[in-house]
């Protein structure tokens, strides 16, 4: 809720309650996911309801309008051998978010934030060539956030690991099937070209995991989500004009 007692989200609101409320914070905090597979254990949406939830609780914390989530991304096509995915190309996801953008910069927003949880280079670079007429547009890709030191396992980057798993854990335990969970170590060099799409798909045989998630915990999640929730609030909020523009 807002200071005055109304709803954050755009969706719950009318056209006169947002124009207010950018009168004064012109500010609009945007999820971006992807529709992925995320091994046996996870949910398609992992990428969605993690960034939709670090949306919420900024958008709460500071006041700040939040769009409704743009459930799809762009993932490796060598995903859709997994039943339930879906992905937009990198063309038609940058083309749908220019389009937004603009016409919420003709409603007043002139600072757009998108904070998104999936790691693949043609996802990110979707966002990160938007074009606005002069609103500023802020990414923010919640993994590039140091949390080495919180993992036992494999400290690099992962797809439905330990961090991952740790963090659902924490978040929305009920969609998390640990009875489902295997391991799949791959070495670093390889991953890259997996999260840089010249891999089409995971490893055969592993489920679609890339990583460690027999080793997450709840309490690790809740150290991983307080560490990338306190590292986003200090870089766009807590500095002012002079953060960056990515995280």
């Amino acid at each position: 809720m807002s200071a005055s007692g109304y709803p954050l989200a755009l969706d719950e609101l009318s056209w006169v309650e947002v124009a207010a409320h950018l009168a004064h914070n012109p500010r609009l905090i945007i999820p971006v996911g992807a529709l992925d597979q995320h091994g046996p254990h996870l949910p398609l949406g992992t990428n969605v309801l993690i960034a939709r939830r670090v949306t919420v609780d900024l958008s709460e914390e500071f006041d700040t309008l939040r769009a409704p989530t743009v459930n799809y991304g762009v993932h490796a096509r060598g995903g859709a051998t997994f039943a339930g995915t879906a992905s937009l190309t990198e063309k038609t996801l940058h083309r749908a978010l220019n389009e937004l953008l603009d016409a919420w910069e003709r409603s007043g927003v002139k600072e757009f934030i998108l904070i998104t949880a999936h790691r693949y280079d043609p996802h990110l670079e979707a966002l990160a060539t938007l074009v606005t007429r002069q609103a500023r547009v802020r990414v923010v890709q919640i993994w590039d956030v140091d949390i080495a030191d919180l993992l036992d396992g494999q400290p690099g980057v992962e797809r439905a690991g330990e961090a991952e798993t740790s963090l659902m854990l924490y978040l929305y335990p009920e969609l998390v099937r640990m009875d489902r969970a295997r391991d799949c170590v791959i070495p670093p060099a390889r991953l890259k070209h997996y999260l840089r799409g010249e891999t089409p798909s995971p490893p055969p045989g592993s489920g679609g995991v890339v990583g460690q998630p027999t080793l997450a915990t709840r309490a690790k999640g809740e150290r991983l989500y307080a560490r990338i929730l306190d590292t986003v609030r200090r870089s766009l909020f807590l500095q002012g004009t002079q953060g960056s523009d990515t995280l």
